[in-house]
């Protein structure tokens, strides 16, 4: 408070204030829309105030307006408005405020008021606990589903050449089990197959790294997956780790290396960094962390779990069918799944009532997970979909791994479902007796006479899929509708198609698995109109670089819903011809929509695709005069929406530098109205034509 008695009273206080000094930088893991929109929204409040402030962006085009030491040395406080780590060492012994990117957008004249009365920041600490953390966890899932992406075509085409091996070229033998003979088509057939299964795990965990720390992440997360797979076979242990295994070293992977990065060398050694020295170190601290660390642990929950269930062998039918179907279900090749099928094969020949609790497990993942797909295809991606029709071949022919994809992408509702189903049918199994003679599991044992009860086997089958289906969904349900409902601000990173290529930290490589299906619609490329190929590339009606013409322009929208204006709006950026497969534009626009909204409030959204449904960057806008149902943190409905569609090799940074010119823009009030009040599609590009 001032004092009547002090000089600056009154109307000194708005001098005061007019001298204040602050400083700003905004950021965000994909650096794309929010990182520049929330800096337009500080400097706007700030000029309104009378304040001076410099903000520095961290965006996808590198950082901008960069802050130096004089700025630093001269500033009252420093507002970090971003959703990724932004090193704070630099603003030692100065009020830092740290908020996530949105709130720099939503309200940042109380930003500026609450800067004033922040914590001095202090050599070497952290940012305050929760600044931004729904953002990292993003990244980590983005991450996540990078490695998923990578790992399906293993999956599918290993389990594929499995299950065709095991039904053509297989049989009974009578020592147990279904054996190919040695050196046959089929038996080569088997061993390409188990060749991919064997890799999946590597490039599960490699991709993963990668998408956290780039290339030299690579090397340690892949070695990491493979001690993960097959740790028996490379160091003799006791128990592989399986594919939650490989997620631990992926992620280990990544960090580790990104923390090496940090570590400041010699210019001299800075050359061979990503090449050598990163990856040797990170692979032998992983390595032998797992080794030492890691895998005991594993080896001992291996060896206890075998000697309780041993145990329980005597108990009733239904409680060790319901633990047997738990452990098979629980993690699809690791220490539990593993020690539940052991103990099953060791007591074939003197009871073969838990082999057949447990064979009528095994299935119960992929086909469960097959099911859900083709019971809501909405929510699954197209690649997910397909994966599905995969996952209950594999599943026919008692290949659990057919479920991984599922599990890993999302694990907290995908486990449980599988753990249930797996449950129902194990208890089934043992309460109706049903025996297995073969250390196999699925219908296809039953084929080979290797089955006792085979009605009451498949029923179990049947109930436990059906039972992990609805669960599934159910689950992936609610998921999807707190990621719809705005729990967490999206920042709309550009959605990628299958693999996610090049992911770095934050390169949207998560959006694949994610997914928001649409009604079926005619997938084929569109002729350009006689009006594009008569119109000069760069001429001077073509505004953001020649991205937006005339042609992808509609002054108002038929559509009433998001989806109806994504097709409407793609149908725009068709008619230029450089869109090869319009439904694959639509459902990559779509399955960046289920990550979470790209209505960025203020009336605005900004939906978008990154894939190779286009020839090359282009741009779209449209407007509602009524406005659409976006799901905008604001509560406005989108009246101004631009579509911005990229291929996945796009060369440079160009649309991301139109895209951060754009979004600044269109967080000046008068520039928007005049945008409104365009009447026609001449007047809109003149408008838009102020972007630069």
């Amino acid at each position: 408070m001032t004092s009547p008695a002090d000089p600056h009273a009154g109307g000194g206080a708005v001098e005061q204030q007019k001298k204040l000094k602050l400083l700003a930088v905004t950021a965000c893991p994909t650096g794309i829309a929010h990182t520049y929109m929330a800096a337009e929204k500080l400097q706007q409040a700030a000029d309104a105030l009378g304040i001076d402030m410099k903000v520095e962006t961290q965006g996808s085009i590198g950082a901008e307006n960069v802050l130096t030491d004089n700025d630093v040395k001269n500033a009252d406080g420093i507002i970090i408005a971003a959703d990724k780590e932004v090193d704070l060492d630099r603003f030692a012994g100065k009020k830092v405020l740290s908020v996530p990117v949105a709130d720099g957008i939503h309200r940042p004249e109380e930003l500026i008021a609450q800067v004033q009365n922040a914590p001095v920041q202090a050599a070497g600490a952290a940012p305050a606990a929760g600044s931004g953390g729904g953002k990292e966890r993003s990244l980590a899932y983005k991450a996540l589903m990078n490695g998923v992406s990578y790992m399906i075509p293993f999956v599918v085409v290993g389990g594929l050449l499995l299950a065709i091996s095991l039904s053509l070229g297989g049989h009974a033998d009578p020592k147990g089990g279904l054996v190919i003979p040695e050196e046959t088509f089929w038996w080569y057939v088997n061993k390409l197959g188990t060749t991919g299964f064997s890799l999946m795990l590597p490039i599960f965990s490699g991709y993963i790294a990668y998408a956290l720390a780039d290339r030299p992440a690579l090397v340690p997360g892949m070695i990491g997956g493979f001690l993960a797979s097959d740790a028996v076979g490379i160091y003799k242990a006791d128990a592989n780790a399986g594919f939650l295994g490989a997620i631990v070293t992926g992620f280990l992977a990544g960090y580790l290396v990104l923390g090496l990065k940090k570590v400041k060398v010699p210019k001299v050694v800075q050359p061979i960094m990503p090449i050598i020295v990163l990856p040797i170190v990170s692979t032998l601290a992983l390595g032998l962390f797992y080794i030492y660390v890691i895998g005991q642990p594993i080896s001992w929950v291996f060896t206890h779990l075998t000697n309780w269930l041993n145990g329980m062998t005597g108990s009733s039918a239904i409680v060790l069918g319901i633990i047997i179907g738990l452990m098979i279900s629980f993690d699809m090749g690791g220490p539990v799944n593993k020690t539940a099928f052991l103990v099953s094969v060791g007591l074939i020949g003197t009871n073969n009532a838990v082999m057949g609790m447990a064979a009528a497990a095994i299935p119960v993942m992929p086909l469960g997970q097959g099911l859900a797909t083709l019971l809501r295809k909405k929510l699954y991606s197209k690649q997910e979909q397909e994966t599905g029709l995969a996952a209950l071949f594999m599943g026919f022919f008692g290949i659990s791994e057919g479920a991984i994809p599922f599990a890993a992408a999302r694990p907290l509702q995908v486990i449980p479902a599988n753990m249930l189903g797996g449950a129902v049918a194990g208890a089934i199994a043992g309460v109706a007796g049903v025996e297995d003679s073969v250390p196999h599991g699925g219908p296809i044992v039953s084929l080979f006479g290797a089955i006792s009860g085979v009605a009451m086997f498949f029923v179990a089958i049947a109930a436990g899929t059906v039972v992990t289906a609805l669960t599934t969904n159910a689950l992936v349900g609610i998921q999807q509708r707190k990621l719809n409902g705005g729990a967490s601000v999206a920042e709309p990173a550009l959605a990628t198609v299958g693999a996610g290529a090049g992911a770095g930290a934050g390169a949207g490589a998560g959006a694949t698995v994610q997914a928001a299906a649409a009604a079926p619609q005619a997938s084929t490329a569109v002729a350009p109109s006689p009006a594009a190929a008569e119109k000069p590339s760069g001429s001077d009606d073509e505004v953001l670089s020649g991205y937006l013409t005339e042609q992808t322009v509609k002054v108002q929208l038929d559509a009433q819903d998001k989806e109806s204006a994504i097709r409407e709006i793609a149908g725009l950026l068709a008619s230029t011809g450089k869109v090869k497969d319009v439904e694959e534009l639509v459902q990559t626009a779509l399955r960046r929509e289920a990550q979470g909204t790209t209505g960025l409030g203020e009336e605005i959204a900004i939906p978008h695709a990154k894939t190779d449904a286009v020839a090359s960057p282009v741009v779209g806008f449209a407007r509602s005069a009524e406005g659409i149902e976006w799901g905008s943190l604001d509560g406005t409905k989108a009246k101004l929406v631009f579509m911005i569609a990229v291929p996945e090799a796009a060369a440079g940074d160009e649309h991301l530098r139109i895209l951060a010119l754009l979004s600044r823009k269109l967080m000046d009030t008068e520039f928007r109205a005049r945008l409104q009040a365009a009447p026609d599609d001449a007047a809109i590009l003149r408008v838009l034509a102020e972007v630069q």
